[in-house]
């Protein structure tokens, strides 16, 4: 017979053996606590169904506390079944808010966020009124779809059941806003909270820096460490550290280290704060001290020293660590690839992708973007399309991402048509991908086309950025089309309240050169708002350049003497100087330009030019012999140059022939 107490053995028969509805005398023995027992030390979803049969017979099937205790296991992260645990709570008669609590957490933890609104919609449908563990969940689930009008509503039954000065509530609507972009909300919500704690400070912090307002993040820290008796903890220093990375903010940086040394215990998550901290503020030396000092690195704190190393062009420091890492995951072998590939160090690249072919770990897009990228800049087409067929084969999703670097490396390499057939294939185009194809047609000198992708890229919804202006501003310029290109610089400010910058005026500058508008060009310059050095020197230097092209020897002279105060070391424009001295037979002031330039040591930058060869980039720099093969390359010129050399005194010889005749 069984006893209340319900020993393991006898629970075991229980749970595999279910009991017959003709045995009333065993049915009569289990009851709701033994049930609850049962629920309690369940291991499986089998053996919660053979549970839930017993519970039926017993008829608790409608029971408050056995429904919550199979509302609890079914929710459970690793061993619980959420659709199973939509079926218990259809099937409720009377509406309990722990179940509904409880499916809504879990279907927000899992990211089906939908579904917890519709659960949230369902609840306030029975008759249920949400309480304070209900609402965080719905705002996390709002602020991920990102709907706002949604996460305005719900704030609104917020105040209407006075729950908005409740600290776990208004901290969870604070960080919704913050997702949702709307900072202003969060600092009224923040301001007007009555009791704030440690969450609550760090929300704030946190939501300044998600809407990139870095300097108000230091500032609600500054407010937390002067103004209130709590103490900051990992979260509140984590964040912060963020903020002083963007402001680039080195001396709070120390003073949150000192603070995280002297208060709290130092964790992995603050070390990678410090050393991303360290690394972006150029402090590799502080960095690298810490990152030694650290007794537990994890994969992140590689990362974070490798990327300082990379973003200070200090590669073979960076390969030493990367060499060095026990772990490497896929985030660290992009940034040693994408470090080789911003420093032009392709061939490294590509030898370090091989590596993770042979150890057969998969290539994120990123890689192969980044792998692209220096195809491009290159124009290493042959290794592009190799890229290319990688992607193919591996059956790797052309997304926007990756088609955009397709676009660009096929467009820098002179294939356009084949960018182009990328970019019509392409079903979700975003801005970024509209604007490769445009500033790829730019440079192919596909005037029209660009401009009429313009027109059905502002039509279809696509919201063009200053990048998408500068293709525009480009391809006007090489086609000549000076009222068009006006008309598109104006709308820069006027419709899109983009700031221009150095490349558009370039652009426009350029375009006006071109036409020979010089004037017009060097009264733009003068009409620049915030006029630097940096903008101001490449702008003169291509009306300049405009000059040389128009003979205008007077405006050269003036712009000359004017950008020799601002930047005399630049060899370019003593040389566009010179060139217009020469076009105009000038040839005393050509070589009193150069004796000024080697008195003031100004020296020319070489020429560089490079071709690729069976998937190998070759460069020349002009007066550099120091290519293996360089003995091969002049022998080659020698015979080409005989060979041009013969053919043009045989044609000399024919017209000296022709006019004899004659």
């Amino acid at each position: 017979m069984l006893s209340q107490r319900l020993p393991n053995s006898v629970s075991r028969q229980i749970i595999w053996k279910p009991v017959p509805q003709s045995d009333s005398s065993h049915i009569s023995t289990l009851t709701k606590k033994s049930c609850i027992y049962l629920l309690k030390n369940c291991k499986s979803m089998t053996q919660l169904k053979q549970i839930q049969a017993q519970i039926f017979q017993i008829g608790l099937q409608q029971n408050p506390e056995t429904l919550n205790k199979l509302m609890v296991f079914c929710t459970h992260p690793s061993h619980g079944n959420l659709l199973y645990a939509e079926k218990i709570i259809g099937s409720i008669q009377s509406p309990c808010l722990l179940a509904y609590n409880l499916l809504i957490k879990a279907f927000a933890k899992k990211g089906s966020f939908r579904k917890s609104l519709l659960l949230f919609s369902k609840l306030r449908e029975r008759g249920v009124s949400p309480d304070n563990f209900t609402y965080p969940f719905v705002f996390k689930a709002v602020g991920c779809l990102g709907e706002v009008k949604k996460g305005e509503k719900v704030h609104g039954y917020v105040v209407k059941t006075g729950l908005e000065f409740d600290t776990y509530v208004c901290n969870s609507i604070m960080d919704m806003y913050a997702v949702l972009g709307k900072i202003c909300n969060v600092k009224k919500l923040f301001d007007e909270m009555p009791d704030k704690d440690v969450v609550s400070w760090n929300v704030s912090i946190s939501g300044h820096v998600k809407c990139m307002r870095f300097e108000d993040a230091v500032d609600v820290f500054r407010r937390m460490r002067q103004g209130c008796n709590l103490m900051p903890d990992e979260g509140t220093v984590v964040s912060t550290l963020s903020a002083c990375t963007a402001l680039k903010n080195l001396e709070l940086g120390k003073e949150i280290h000192r603070y995280i040394n002297q208060e709290l215990e130092f964790t992995p998550i603050m070390g990678n704060a410090l050393l991303d901290m360290y690394c972006k503020c150029g402090c590799l030396s502080e960095a690298r001290e810490l990152f030694d000092e650290m007794p537990n690195k994890n994969v992140i704190c590689w990362t974070s020293m490798v990327s300082g190393y990379v973003n200070c062009g200090q590669l073979e420091e960076a390969r030493d660590l990367f060499d060095r890492s026990p772990v490497r995951d896929i985030v660290l072998w992009t940034a040693m690839i994408n470090g080789y590939v911003q420093f032009n160090r392709f061939d490294e690249a590509v030898a370090l992708f091989r590596e993770m072919q042979i150890i057969r770990l998969e290539p994120d897009k990123f890689i192969l973007v980044a792998l692209l990228t220096g195809c491009a800049q290159l124009g290493a087409l042959e290794q592009g399309k190799w890229i290319h067929g990688y992607i193919d084969e591996d059956r790797i999703t052309v997304d926007a991402v990756v088609a955009t670097a397709l676009i660009e490396m096929y467009a820098k390499c002179g294939l356009i048509e084949k960018a182009l057939e990328i970019f019509y294939e392409l079903r979700e185009k975003d801005a970024a991908s509209w604007t490769s194809i445009i500033c790829g047609l730019a440079m192919n000198g596909k005037i029209n086309k660009a401009l009429e992708l313009f027109s059905q890229m502002i039509s279809g919804g696509a919201k063009p950025d200053d990048i998408t202006f500068i293709g525009v501003l480009s391809a006007c310029s090489h086609g000549g089309l000076v009222d068009e290109g006006r008309r598109f610089f104006n709308t820069i400010t006027e419709v899109y309240q983009i700031q221009p910058k150095l490349e558009h005026y370039g652009c426009l500058i350029d375009l006006l050169g071109r036409a020979g508008l010089l004037d017009e060009a060097e009264e733009l310059i003068r009409k620049i708002p915030n006029e630097n050095n940096e903008i101001i020197v490449p702008l003169y230097g291509a009306l300049l350049s405009a000059c040389r092209i128009y003979g205008n020897v007077d405006m050269g002279e003036k712009l000359a003497a004017l950008l020799e105060k601002i930047e005399s070391k630049d060899s370019s424009f003593h040389t566009l100087l010179a060139n217009i001295y020469a076009s105009a037979n000038r040839w005393e002031d050509v070589t009193n330009v150069r004796q000024k330039m080697k008195e003031m040591g100004v020296r020319k930058v070489p020429g560089c030019s490079s071709i690729e060869i069976n998937g190998i980039i070759h460069e020349f720099l002009v007066g550099d012999p120091s290519h293996s093969e360089m003995k091969e390359i002049y022998s080659m010129l020698d015979r080409m140059a005989k060979t041009l050399l013969d053919s043009k005194q045989n044609a000399m010889e024919g017209d000296n022939l022709v006019a004899i005749n004659f």
